[in-house]
C-alpha cells in the first residue's frame, strides 16, 4: 500500500497549493469552505466563475488525458490534488459531474465527434452536467428505470418521455446524461440506451424539490418528448447498462481523499467549537471526538489501500466498502456536531431556514447514507461482489 508520495509529486503539491493560496482572493476569498453537498445553494453564480478561474489555469480535469484538454496527472498526483484543493477549503465544484462522471465516461465509450462536442465544454468550465438515473421506482434499483426513448425516423432524433428524480444541479445544468428504454418490451438491465441531452429545450421540466435544509439541489425532471440528436447516444441501443455501470466506477476514483479533507475540516470546526464552549471537558464527547479521528484515518488508509491497484489505475475490492463506511461515518459526524452544539443547534440565525453550516451539514448528512446506493444496497454489493456469497433471491 502506498502511504506517501515521491519528491516529484511534492514539489506538485507545492505548486497546486501555490496557486490556490493566490487565486483564493479577492471576490473568490467568501466562496472558501462553501458549496458542496448541502451547501449548493451558496453562491451558484461566483462558483461558476471559479469553474472558469480553475480552467484557465488548466486546473479541471486534471487527470484526463492531455489529448482531451487535461493535464495527463498520475494517480498520486489526481489525489494530491483533491486533497490540497479541500485543505486549501476552495469551494465545492459545480462541475464535478461533468469532469468526474460524464467527460470520464465519454472517453472511455463515446464517439470521437461525442468528445470533441463536449469534452471541451467541461474543461473550460462553462458548460455543466447532471446525471439521469434515479426514478421514482428505480433508486437503487436502476434497472428498473421506466423513462423511454424511441427512435423517430422522420426527424432523425431520439424521442425521451419519462421522469427522472433526485437530480442534483439539474437546475443549474447545461446536459444531461440520461438512461433510458430502447426496447419498450425490455427488462431490467437489458434494452436500454445512455443519453447526451441538452437541457434548455421544449420537453424538459425541472421541478425543484424541497429539503429539510429548505433549499434545494435535487431536482425531478420530466421528459415530454424531448428530444436527443441520434448521434448523441454512446454506444448503441442496449449498450446503456454496460456504460452507466462504467461511469458508476468513477464513483470510487481518486476524489475520495479530497473528500476526506472536506471532512477533516469538518472536524476540526467541531473541535474548535467544543474547545470554544467547554464541551470538550465532557469525557463522552471527547472519546465521540478521539472516535471520529480514529475513523478519518482508517478511510484514508483504506482509500490508499484501494487506490493502490494496477498500473491501470483500477480499484481494489477494498473500494467496495468505502460508502458505507463514509456514510455512516459522516451521519455520525452531524450527530456529534450538534451535540457539541448543545441547546444552540436548535436556534436559527435569523429567521426560517437561516441555519449555520454545522446545522445544514446535520440535516443533509441524514441522506448520506441513502443517496448513491442505501447502507442495505452497500451491504449486498459487498456480500456478493467483494466476498463471494449467494445472490439474494429475485423476484420473478
Amino acid at each position: 500500500m502506498k502511504l506517501s508520495f515521491s519528491a516529484e509529486d511534492e514539489a506538485f503539491r507545492d505548486e497546486v497549493a501555490s496557486w490556490l493560496q493566490a487565486r483564493l482572493v479577492g471576490d473568490f476569498e467568501k466562496l472558501k469552505y462553501r458549496g458542496g453537498p448541502g451547501d449548493e445553494h451558496m453562491y451558484p453564480r461566483e462558483r461558476q466563475a471559479w469553474e472558469q478561474k480553475l480552467a484557465e489555469g488548466g486546473w479541471t480535469c486534471v487527470g484526463w488525458p492531455e489529448q482531451y484538454g487535461g493535464r495527463g496527472c498520475s494517480l498520486e498526483q489526481q489525489v494530491i490534488y483533491f486533497e490540497e484543493y479541500a485543505r486549501a477549503g476552495a469551494p465545492g465544484r459545480v462541475g464535478h459531474i461533468g469532469e468526474g462522471l460524464a467527460g470520464p465516461t465519454i472517453i472511455a465509450f463515446g464517439s470521437e465527434a461525442q468528445k470533441q462536442k463536449y469534452l471541451p465544454g467541461i474543461v473550460a468550465g462553462t458548460e455543466l452536467w447532471c446525471q439521469g438515473y434515479s426514478e421514482p421506482a428505480a433508486g437503487s434499483d436502476l434497472a428498473n428505470v421506466k423513462t423511454k426513448a424511441r427512435f423517430d425516423e422522420a426527424n432523425g432524433k431520439w424521442i425521451l418521455n419519462g421522469q427522472k428524480v433526485w437530480t442534483s444541479l439539474a437546475h443549474e445544468s447545461d446536459y444531461c446524461f440520461v438512461i433510458a428504454r430502447t426496447d419498450p418490451d425490455s427488462v431490467a438491465h437489458k434494452g436500454l440506451g445512455f443519453f447526451l441531452v441538452k437541457m434548455d429545450q421544449p420537453g424538459i421540466t425541472v421541478r425543484p424539490i424541497e429539503q429539510i435544509t429548505g433549499t434545494s439541489e435535487f431536482n425531478e425532471v420530466f421528459f415530454d418528448d424531448a428530444e436527443c440528436d441520434a448521434e448523441d447516444i454512446v454506444g448503441e441501443p442496449g449498450d446503456g447498462w454496460k456504460v452507466a455501470m462504467g461511469l458508476l466506477g468513477y464513483e470510487r476514483g481518486v476524489s475520495t481523499l479530497g473528500q476526506q479533507m472536506l471532512f477533516h475540516n469538518e472536524l476540526d470546526e467541531i473541535v474548535s467549537l467544543a474547545k470554544e464552549n467547554g464541551s470538550a471537558q465532557d469525557p463522552v464527547i471527547r472519546q465521540r471526538i478521539a472516535d471520529a479521528h480514529i475513523g478519518l484515518k482508517i478511510m484514508r488508509y483504506n482509500s490508499m489501500r484501494m487506490l493502490s491497484g494496477g498500473e491501470d489505475g483500477s480499484l481494489q475490492k477494498e473500494a467496495l466498502i468505502y460508502k458505507l463506511f463514509w456514510a455512516s461515518w459522516h451521519r455520525s459526524l452531524g450527530e456529534l456536531a450538534m451535540d457539541v452544539l448543545g441547546p444552540e443547534c436548535e436556534i436559527l440565525e435569523d429567521g426560517p431556514y437561516q441555519l449555520t453550516r454545522l446545522q445544514s451539514m446535520y440535516l443533509f448528512v441524514r441522506s448520506d447514507t441513502i443517496y448513491g446506493g442505501t447502507n442495505q444496497i452497500q451491504r449486498n454489493i459487498i456480500a456478493e461482489r467483494g466476498l463471494g456469497m449467494p445472490r439474494e433471491p429475485r423476484r420473478v
